[in-house]
């Protein structure tokens, strides 16, 4: 199993994050599994109860996973839908969302729009030094949505988890999260930062210019002198591949930065390009604040606290199957003693 996590633990994962979701849902609705898995305390909690300590690596990886293998086949049934993964399965995610929205009412683009947005903000518009792997879109069937999403820092092999809530985003391009979180925090490149508007007003309106023109500061810039400790990178500059964005974005026109930074093709280096074209020109300067901030109940997979106690753990999913099936009875029986009263009024 990936992360080291053997078969059985997954298993049992599986099944206690299947009733812990039908418990949530019949208790408070699917919008509540949503938000809960948007709180980075509740989800670090969730993970401690299927068998993770607070630092144990494959945290968000794994119960994502299971949470999506769990509620396989009864998702209409819970009223919410789990789709993406990690790696490959990831970019696997419009699709699903697609084939999951067909013979609901929600508007499934809208939600792939809102998948891939979140995505392309924590790959390109806030560069932290963390590269995405692992993006986990969950949504209700009346169109409210959750990301949870992971990249990891090669060098120093430390993990930054992203999470999003809709409620939250009012504008995806100004301080748009939920929570992000990691052990470390550093100096970032950020520029859905509420202190970055000028910067990707600016970014935005360097598009429109003709790109002749922008390239002729470029090569300004490029014969200055700058001392080693200044804050600008001027090798973040590819003159060729700059010149064949901005005749792309030319001729698009895109009306503000959300548009700008959804187009095909602009990435990371084309968001420090034009974020250092519109310092240096304009200064409009980008925020480099980072917005990373910082009880086990079955033990641990890697043993600590201490190893997973199998029977324990049986003995909870038993619990939550006992406590699932005594709801669906209350609701059926409250069903019926409404029908009955309906008839007897009729």
């Amino acid at each position: 199993m990936a992360d080291g996590l053997p078969r059985w633990l997954f298993e049992r994962m599986t099944k206690l994050a299947r009733g812990i979701a039908e418990v949530l849902v019949a208790d408070f609705g699917p919008q509540e599994v949503l938000r809960r898995l948007s709180d980075p305390f509740w989800f670090q909690a969730f993970g401690c109860v299927l068998g993770f300590d607070w630092h144990s690596s494959g945290v968000t990886t794994t119960v994502c996973g299971a949470l999506k293998e769990g509620i396989k086949g009864i998702e209409k049934e819970l009223g919410f839908y789990v789709a993406g993964g990690k790696g490959r399965t990831s970019r696997k995610t419009p699709e699903e969302i697609r084939d999951r929205c067909q013979g609901l009412s929600v508007d499934g683009e809208r939600l792939v729009y809102a998948s891939r947005m979140a995505a392309k903000v924590d790959s390109a518009a806030l560069q932290d030094g963390y590269q995405i792997y692992h993006h986990v879109f969950a949504f209700t069937e009346d169109g409210r949505w959750t990301v949870v999403q992971q990249g990891m820092n090669e060098t120093s092999r430390m993990a930054r988890r992203y999470h999003w809530m809709d409620s939250r985003v009012e504008d995806f391009v100004d301080e748009p999260h939920e929570a992000v979180c990691c052990d470390g925090r550093g100096r970032v490149f950020n520029m859905v930062a509420h202190e970055s508007e000028a910067a990707r007003a600016v970014s935005t309106r360097v598009t429109g210019e003709k790109p002749e023109k922008i390239l002729k500061e470029v090569k300004k810039i490029q014969e200055l002198s700058l001392p080693g400790h200044h804050d600008i990178r001027l090798e973040d500059l590819n003159v060729s591949y700059f010149h064949k964005i901005l005749l792309k974005t030319y001729d698009r026109q895109p009306e503000d930065f959300e548009t700008l930074l959804g187009l095909s093709g602009v990435g990371p280096k084309t968001i420090r390009a034009l974020s250092l074209v519109s310092e240096l020109l304009y200064g409009a300067r980008v925020s480099h604040r980072d917005p990373a901030r910082y009880s086990f109940a079955h033990g641990g997979k890697d043993g600590h606290p201490y190893p997973v106690d199998r029977l324990t753990y049986d003995q909870s999913i038993d619990a939550l199957r006992t406590a699932v099936q005594a709801l669906k009875i209350g609701r059926t029986e409250k069903i019926e003693a409404l029908r009955r009263l309906q008839s007897m009024n009729g």
